[in-house]
């Protein structure tokens, strides 16, 4: 339980990927932290796959400075969250605040939107490795790349990695 008292937000939109969802909000449960499911709207989600997650909460009610961490999967979602600009700035002002903020997969496209991977390290899906590149981050390809308060991971292989290094990161 060595995440207990921790309040971690978790985004979801639709196209999640089913198991960078799931997997890390079991095992930062496992470990004791609340979870709030953050959503564009406080609605049910479909994943890439077919399995549903229902948003606690809308975007529009929560407030970063409520949280500890930020975890963003990736899948399709991250290029429908970023449309939304309140789930834009939640990543900007949990930056600021120098709260952890993990993203794996195309959850980089989270951070290349609010505009905080410059002089960065960072990696990604690589087939959003440009948009990284280009949002200024230095890319690498390792299962999980710690930058300061940013977690960064591929692909659902690297999720063991991932949540070790977040479970580390907000202790």
């Amino acid at each position: 339980m060595s995440l207990a008292g921790k309040k971690i937000a978790l985004f979801v939109a639709k196209y999640f990927e089913d198991l960078e969802f799931w997997y890390p909000k079991i095992r930062m449960q496992e470990e004791g932290a609340g979870i709030v499911v953050i959503g564009p709207e406080a609605e049910t989600y479909t994943g890439k796959y077919g399995i549903p997650a229902k948003a606690d909460e809308a975007i529009i009610d929560v407030d970063p400075d409520d949280f500890d961490a930020l975890i963003i999967p990736g899948g399709y979602s991250p290029d429908h969250m970023r449309r939304s600009p309140k789930m834009v700035e939640f990543v900007k002002i949990m930056h600021q605040q120098k709260k952890v903020i993990a993203t794996i997969c195309h959850g980089g496209w989270m951070l290349a939107s609010a505009g905080i991977l410059e002089g960065k390290k960072a990696t990604s899906f690589y087939a959003i490795k440009d948009d990284m590149v280009n949002a200024g981050a230095k890319w690498l390809d390792e299962e999980v790349v710690v930058d300061v308060n940013l977690i960064t991971s591929r692909s659902p292989a690297d999720l063991p990695a991932f949540c070790k290094a977040i479970i580390k990161a907000v202790k």
